[in-house]
């Protein structure tokens, strides 16, 4: 509806409304979180947590009706019609930008459990927001350089307890616990550091997908793997805030995941890793290729194509 104004003061506007919207829901969120932070008790937790989720699930819809009234983009999207709410889903995507969770979100809400990330530690300082991901239980994870494993290879050990001890929670209600395979945003820095035999991708790291898969036991009902393109370039935030995203493309589909992984020992059985990793890799190759059709499909030039 304003797509007529100029991209920058629609940045703005998009802005003011997702901090009305982000402060309105969080400081309900909080509240609430008081009660399970007062009483930590399954039984307290089996009552609140869905409270907090249907918060959470609010925010975000305010979040796309401020998209949509701020925004042009064309959504060219597949494969959420198959989707169903009830259960607890792994799911799994490619990371070019922050615009990627707005997108998620959107597409996902209401449609599979909410989204629960795992979060690099220092997210939890964001003002407002950091105590919201606490509340609902996303995982906060420190980041260690392949030295500090090297000298310390206890902290492994506690990031996978960290890891256990959240998706312990998730299973208490039905959860759709997200992962960006890659472990960071792709840039051609990044691509080119790495030597990613991917056009498109990083390099995946198995061990977060691995871990949920292992806490998790057989409560996943399917791993739900998303490929997002963006023809004219990734936005960043506040180019996605300005409206300068004409198109979003999106491909989603179900995909079984294999019935000894979770009963397998990632860290302990070099076999079963070795699996593993070959399964994540097959899968990001196959990603690779779909986004190398689906660039050919949308050039940057028919971005503004519905």
């Amino acid at each position: 509806m304003l797509g007529f104004l100029p991209p920058t003061l629609r940045g703005v506007i998009a802005l003011l409304l997702l901090v009305i919207n982000t402060l309105f829901w969080c400081s309900l969120l909080l509240a609430c979180s008081l009660v399970k932070l007062v009483l930590p008790f399954r039984a307290t937790r089996l009552r609140i947590d869905p409270v907090l989720n249907a918060i959470a699930t609010a925010w975000i819809a305010c979040n796309s009706g401020w998209m949509a009234l701020t925004q042009r983009t064309a959504w060219d999207v597949a494969g959420v019609d198959t989707l169903r709410y009830e259960g607890w889903y792994l799911v799994n995507c490619n990371h070019q930008t922050w615009a990627d969770i707005f997108v998620l979100q959107h597409l996902l809400n209401r449609r599979i459990p909410m989204l629960k990330f795992f979060l690099k530690q220092q997210l939890i300082y964001v003002p407002v927001i950091g105590l919201a991901w606490w509340a609902l239980d996303f995982p906060f994870m420190k980041r260690h350089s392949k030295a500090e494993l090297a000298k310390h290879p206890e902290l492994r050990l506690k990031d996978r307890a960290t890891t256990k001890r959240a998706c312990e929670k998730f299973a208490l209600v039905p959860t759709s616990v997200m992962n960006f395979a890659e472990g960071t945003r792709f840039t051609p820095a990044k691509h080119r550091a790495q030597q990613s035999p991917y056009r498109h991708l990083l390099k995946p790291k198995a061990g977060a997908l691995a871990l949920s898969v292992d806490a998790m036991g057989e409560k996943f009902h399917a791993l739900i793997d998303i490929t997002i393109v963006y023809p004219a370039g990734a936005p960043g935030f506040w180019g996605f805030l300005c409206g300068l995203t004409p198109r979003v493309v999106v491909r989603v589909q179900q995909l079984a995941i294999p019935a000894d992984f979770a009963a397998g020992d990632y860290e302990a059985d070099e076999a079963f890793r070795a699996r593993f990793q070959a399964w994540l890799a097959a899968m990001w190759a196959a990603k690779d290729r779909q986004i190398d059709g689906l660039l050919a499909a949308n050039p940057p030039g028919a971005a503004n194509q519905p």
